[in-house]
């Protein structure tokens, strides 16, 4: 008895800390392996749940109902935005922070658009991921400032909507088909990957032609090539 009461005195004067409950969302074991440790050194955080593909993460995370999700931008099969945007959907939604490899530059604005509200890439530190975390867990948006100044500058603009540069005025699956054009793959695979159907793709690419002023499918690939070696997602 004296044990129990002992025991029921501890946790009254010391009660657990609130665990935030953290899902992972990246087709790479190693790096859900690495965050995973990353995340729960911190006492007050574990994660609660990972998937490698969008598919499974939407049903896992509606069941592990987690504070909040770390979406990286390239899965199996789809895209991290497609993910973030039907976030909404859950009866109770996490909000979504990304990690990604691609430049911020051209995917930041996109994701806080599909809903997330951070953005970080892989090769910051591991004390600004976890700051980045702890913000969007306090109700914040995190991003880099100078994404931060960009996204100031071009909302004082007049007319920034036709300012923006030529691939920033492609949709989010456009962008999505151009980037593996450029890493090389054939539009048969990007519809298998994509699980679209052949002729939306050709649609999608008839539709950056014309975004990008391309003459053809030569020019397409070429440009799409030469964007991914200049560096542009990273």
């Amino acid at each position: 008895m004296m044990q129990a009461m002992t025991e029921s005195t501890l946790a009254a004067v010391n009660p657990p800390a609130v665990r935030h409950l953290v899902f992972l969302v990246d087709d790479h074991p190693l790096v859900r392996e690495g965050l995973q440790k990353l995340i729960e050194f911190e006492g007050d955080m574990s994660v609660c749940g990972e998937a490698e593909d969008a598919g499974r993460a939407y049903e896992r995370i509606e069941q592990a109902k987690p504070d909040v999700v770390i979406v990286d931008l390239s899965l199996k099969g789809s895209s991290g935005l497609d993910l973030i945007k039907r976030l909404p959907q859950l009866e109770r939604p996490p909000r979504a922070l990304v990690l990604s490899m691609h430049d911020e530059s051209h995917y930041a604005e996109r994701a806080l658009r599909a809903g997330a509200v951070g953005y970080v890439m892989k090769r910051e530190t591991s004390s600004n991921i976890i700051t980045a975390i702890r913000h969007v867990l306090a109700g914040g948006i995190f991003v880099s400032e100078a994404i931060s100044t960009k996204m100031a500058a071009r909302s004082a603009e007049k007319g920034a909507h036709d300012a923006r540069p030529p691939v920033d005025r492609l949709s989010d699956r456009e962008l999505e088909v151009f980037l593996r054009i450029g890493q090389g793959q054939e539009t048969r695979r990007i519809a298998e990957e994509l699980h679209l159907s052949l002729k939306t793709i050709q649609t999608h690419c008839a539709h950056i032609k014309e975004k990008l002023d391309l003459e053809n499918a030569t020019a397409l690939m070429l440009a799409a090539v030469r964007w991914v070696e200049a560096g542009r997602p990273s």
